[in-house]
C-alpha cells in the first residue's frame, strides 16, 4: 500500500517521535510511505521507501495520487497539533497514544484566537457537560487536572476509519463510550538498547561516567519528563525516607525539565538535593548507556491518560527492574502489587494449586497508600540484589514476548488492512473546517461576522 504518515519524527523532544522512527523502517518493508510533518521544510528520514514532506503539500498530493491509508499518530502534545484539520478532511486510522487531548487541543485553538472553535468542539465531544465549563477552558482556569474529566476525544475517534490503542483496557473504554468507533488494540514495540548488544558492563561504566555518578551506592532512576506527573514529588519524599537504610542511594532524572516544575526545590525540600543527578534530555543514541548504569528505574505516573509509557517498555528490554503505578489500563501485566508493606498480591489470575499463573515482571504502587508503599519497595530493592536480577530478567523476557518492534509491526500489518477497507464515517458539517476561520478571527474584534458580509 501507499500510506500518508503524519507523526513528528526526531529530531522533536517527542515520545511519539521516537516510537515513529522505530516502526517506520518495519512498515517500509512492505508498504512505500511519505511522512508529513509540520515543518516548511520537511527532515530527511534517511530511510528507503519513505519519504518525507511537509503537511502543507499532502492536500495537492493526495488530490493528484490518492493514498490507499492515511495514518494519524496522535498525542496530547502541540507537536501534534497540525494534524487535526487533515483528521476530519481526510480520515485514516488514528493511533491514539494518550486518552486525554483537551490540554492540547484547547490550547491550540486558544492560542490560535479560535475560541468558537474551541466551544463547538468542546459541545460535540461532551453535550453532557456542565454549562460553562467550555468558558472555563477559554479562561484559562479549568486547570491541568480537571481537564482529564472531559478528555475531548469524541471528534477524533468518530472521524476515523479506525482507531488503534496500546491497551486492551483502554480499547474497551473507547468502544463503551464511542459504540459506533471501531478500535483495535495494538503491542507497542520499542528496539532493545545498544548497551545490551555492546555488553552491559562497559556500557555501565560508561553510563556512570556521562552521569557523573560515583561511588558503589544503590542508583534509582526515573525516565521522561522532569514533572509532578511523573510523581516527582513522592519519590523525593520516598528517597528522603530511606535515608536512614540506604544513605548513599541516588536518584538520576533522565528527560526534558518541564517550566512549571522546579524540582530541585523539591529536593531542597525534602533534604535530598546533594542525592539528586539531572541528566537533562538524553538522546537515543547515550540512552543505552545511561540505562546500564541505574539499578531500579521507577516509572510512574498519575494523573495517567491511559498510555503506555515507551520509557517503561525500553527499562524492561535493558533487563533492569521496575516499579510502576498500578493503574487499570495495566491490569493484564504481572506485578507485585505494594500496599503499604512487602506482602505483595498478584494482579494476574492464580491456578488451582494458588499459585500465582506468571511471574510478577515489576512492582506496582496502589496510588492510596502511595508514599508509604514507595519507601517500602525502594528499601527492599536496593537491598536485595536477587529480587533486583529475577525482576530484571523476567521483565526483559516479558518484553521479548509482547513488545519487540516486530510484534508491533505485525499488528501495525493488521489494522493497516482493516483501516484501508472500512469507508469513512460522517461528521456534522459545523464540525468541518470550511478554511474561513482566520478570516473570521480577524473581524472579531470589530464584532463583524463574516457571514453577514458574505451574504
Amino acid at each position: 500500500m501507499r500510506l500518508a504518515f503524519f507523526s513528528p519524527l526526531p529530531p522533536e523532544r517527542s515520545g511519539i517521535a521516537h516510537y515513529a522512527a522505530e516502526l517506520l523502517p518495519a512498515l517500509a518493508r512492505r508498504h512505500a510511505i511519505d511522512v508529513y510533518s509540520a515543518d516548511q521544510r520537511a527532515p530527511d528520514t534517511g530511510l528507503d521507501r519513505i519519504g518525507a514532506c511537509s503537511a502543507h503539500d499532502f492536500v495537492w498530493k493526495q488530490a493528484r495520487t490518492p493514498y490507499d491509508l492515511v495514518v494519524y499518530q496522535l498525542g496530547n502534545n502541540t507537536c501534534h497539533d497540525y494534524m487535526w484539520a487533515y483528521m476530519t478532511r481526510y480520515p485514516g486510522l488514528v493511533v491514539l497514544h494518550d486518552g486525554q487531548l483537551h490540554q492540547s487541543r484547547a490550547r491550540a485553538l486558544i492560542a490560535g484566537r479560535r475560541e468558537r472553535r474551541y466551544r463547538a468542539e468542546f459541545a460535540f465531544d461532551h453535550p453532557d457537560a456542565p454549562p460553562g465549563i467550555a468558558d472555563l477552558g477559554v479562561e484559562g482556569i479549568l486547570g491541568d487536572n480537571l481537564v482529564y474529566l472531559w478528555p475531548m476525544l469524541r471528534l477524533p475517534v468518530e472521524s476515523a476509519r479506525l482507531v488503534a490503542v496500546h491497551s486492551a483496557w483502554f480499547a474497551d473504554r473507547i468502544r463503551h463510550d464511542h459504540p459506533d468507533a471501531a478500535v483495535e488494540c495494538i503491542r507497542m514495540g520499542v528496539g532493545e538498547p545498544a548497551s545490551v548488544a555492546s555488553g552491559p558492563e562497559a556500557a555501565g561504566i560508561r553510563g556512570r561516567e556521562r552521569l557523573g555518578v560515583e561511588g558503589d551506592g544503590i542508583v534509582f532512576a526515573a525516565f521522561g519528563g522532569v514533572t509532578r506527573e511523573k510523581r516527582l514529588p513522592q519519590i523525593l519524599r520516598a528517597l528522603a525516607a530511606c535515608a536512614d537504610t540506604i544513605p548513599s542511594a541516588r536518584l538520576v532524572l533522565i528527560g526534558a525539565e518541564a517550566d512549571h516544575y522546579d524540582v530541585m526545590r523539591d529536593a531542597r525540600a525534602y533534604g535530598v538535593a546533594d542525592r539528586i543527578v539531572r541528566a537533562g534530555y538524553v538522546d537515543q543514541a547515550a540512552l543505552g548507556d545511561c540505562l546500564a548504569a541505574v539499578d531500579v528505574c521507577l516509572c510512574l505516573r498519575w494523573p495517567s491518560a491511559c498510555e503506555t509509557s515507551a520509557s517503561w517498555l525500553r527499562c524492561l528490554a535493558a533487563g533492569k527492574p521496575t516499579v510502576v503505578t498500578d493503574l487499570p489500563h495495566l491490569g493484564e501485566i504481572p506485578t507485585l502489587v505494594t500496599r503499604g508493606t512487602w506482602t505483595p498480591s498478584h494482579l494476574s489470575a492464580l491456578r488451582e494449586n494458588g499459585e500465582p499463573a506468571e511471574q510478577p515482571i515489576a512492582v506496582s504502587l496502589d496510588l492510596l497508600d502511595e508514599d508509604r508503599s514507595l519507601a517500602i519497595a525502594m528499601r527492599r530493592l536496593a537491598s536485595d540484589a536477587g529480587l533486583r536480577r529475577r525482576l530484571g530478567e523476567r521483565g526483559r523476557a516479558w518484553w521479548s514476548a509482547h513488545h519487540r518492534i516486530e510484534a508491533m509491526a505485525e499488528d501495525y500489518e493488521r489494522v493497516v488492512a482493516l483501516a484501508a477497507a472500512r469507508p469513512a464515517p460522517g461528521l456534522p458539517a459545523g464540525l468541518l473546517p470550511d478554511g474561513a476561520e482566520g478570516a473570521r478571527a480577524l473581524l472579531a474584534p470589530f464584532d463583524v461576522a463574516l457571514d453577514d458580509l458574505l451574504g
